[in-house]
């Protein structure tokens, strides 16, 4: 019964609402846990006493702070008061300063708009002046200046003004000069080279071997055209840049340093094959077809040339020659004197129609190309202009340029039918002129040999 007593109170001690210090040895008897459990209380005392203490102390310390804080906020009020005091002053005493600055500059303030407009507009030219590729960074100074002369604490100098008075007339200087030197050039492929360029005017700018450049303002840098202009103006533009003394013939881009509009557009206009190359496949068989309607009007056309110079020689001949369609003819009176005349007159017809179909041969031939050439045009223009607009359907019409492009190229098989119909009919009306001379001539000779045979065969009734 002590033992269980013993044992429930111990529990009863450990799980007490106050707290109480756990003690390494073990209790032999309750009077000695009493003990235990009277230690524990006191020990508990004493460490509230310490925690009341100290929550004292951090009491009064955050009264001291709190109490230093509004000091401290009390003295920036004031000070906050006394710089705005101090600034409401610096306003008026600015105010005062500008106006004194504004009357003693008086007329000057309105040179120093001029300067200040003028040296903007000379920046923005800088910027895009092929004469910057020889004297480049000339805009910095422009910039410090026209911070100078907008601010009001500092005024640009007599230096200054002078420089910007010299970089106006060196501009208007170098626009008139045709001007070698030594530059880094950019090949279409990347590569970067210090070489010879020229420099005409502020115009353009070639190098040795006569290649067009553009200056690119944002990097300072030359690069030389990925397309250069046809014809002979890369050639003249070479011998400007060898040439020592003078005149030479140039291609000068009015329009402008950087490349310029109309070299642009000059460059970026399609060539002959490459407008060519733009009718697709149906240009390429107007092409077949004209190449071959040329080569057989060229090739009949010599043809009836001999035959009328076969022919012109039968005439002047008493004798009928096989190697002329007139000569045929003439055989076969030759062959039959005594037939009577309606069988020769027969007899002559046949001839004469064995005759034509050589003579006439491939003449309807080009008269039919010359009539479907313009149709195939049109055929490759209905399809170009079918593939344009379902172009424009998917991609929208924001773009006029590719628009008009594919308008253009749709065109292109138009020009070229027209292109081939034109000689067709030129070469076939020259060709069926000869062709019908020819056959003319079979006419008159036959009708004149069924004549007089007419005659004698009356002549021996």
């Amino acid at each position: 019964m002590k033992t269980q007593l013993f044992k429930s109170a111990i529990f009863a001690a450990l799980t007490m609402a106050s707290a109480t210090v756990v003690v390494a040895q073990e209790a032999k008897s309750l009077d000695q846990l009493l003990g235990f459990v009277k230690q524990g209380q006191i020990d508990e005392a004493k460490e509230n006493k310490q925690r009341e203490a100290a929550f004292r102390n951090a009491k009064a310390k955050q009264g001291q702070l709190l109490n230093e804080a509004k000091a401290m906020r009390t003295a920036q009020e004031k000070r906050s008061a006394q710089l705005e005091g101090e600034f409401e002053k610096n306003e008026l005493r600015v105010a005062d300063k500008q106006r004194q600055l504004k009357e003693r500059l008086g007329t000057l303030t309105e040179l120093f708009g001029h300067l200040t407009s003028t040296a903007g507009d000379l920046r923005g030219n800088f910027g895009s002046s092929l004469v910057s590729a020889q004297f480049p960074n000339r805009e910095a100074f422009l910039d410090e200046m026209i911070a100078k002369m907008s601010g009001a604490e500092k005024l640009p100098s007599i230096e200054e003004i002078e420089r910007l008075w010299f970089e106006l007339q060196r501009e208007m200087t170098e626009s008139g000069r045709i001007v070698a030197f030594d530059a880094e050039v950019s090949t279409p492929g990347g590569e970067k080279s210090v070489r010879k360029v020229v420099r005409v005017g502020t115009f353009n700018m070639v190098t040795e071997d006569g290649k067009y450049l553009q200056y690119v303002s944002e990097t300072g840098g030359l690069n030389e055209l990925a397309r250069q202009p046809s014809g002979p103006v890369v050639g003249w533009a070479k011998d400007l840049a060898n040439a020592t003394e003078g005149f030479s013939p140039f291609g000068v881009d009015p329009t402008g340093p950087t490349g310029g509009t109309f070299l642009a557009a000059l460059i970026n206009s399609p060539t002959l094959g490459e407008r060519f190359e733009q009718g697709g496949t149906i240009g390429k068989a107007i092409a077949a077809v004209g190449v071959f309607a040329i080569l057989l009007a060229l090739w009949r056309l010599v043809v009836l040339t001999g035959v009328n110079a076969r022919v012109s020689a039968q005439l002047k001949s008493d004798k009928a020659n096989t190697n002329n369609p007139l000569g045929r003819v003439l055989m076969v009176h030759e062959q039959n004197p005594t037939m009577d005349t309606e069988t020769l007159e027969l007899k002559l017809s046949e001839a004469i129609l064995r005759e034509v179909p050589k003579i006439e041969f491939g003449l309807n031939l080009l008269k039919i190309i010359a009539a479907i050439a313009p149709l195939m045009g049109l055929l490759g223009t209905v399809t170009g202009m079918i593939i344009t607009f379902q172009a424009i359907t998917i991609f929208g019409a924001g773009d006029p340029k590719a628009m008009a492009g594919g308008i253009s190229g749709a065109l292109v098989t138009t020009v070229l039918g027209l292109l081939v119909a034109i000689p067709t009919v030129l070469l076939h009306t020259v060709t069926s002129g000869q062709a019908k001379k020819v056959i003319q001539v079979l006419d008159e000779q036959s009708t004149g040999l069924i004549a007089e045979h007419t005659e004698a065969q009356l002549g021996k009734a």
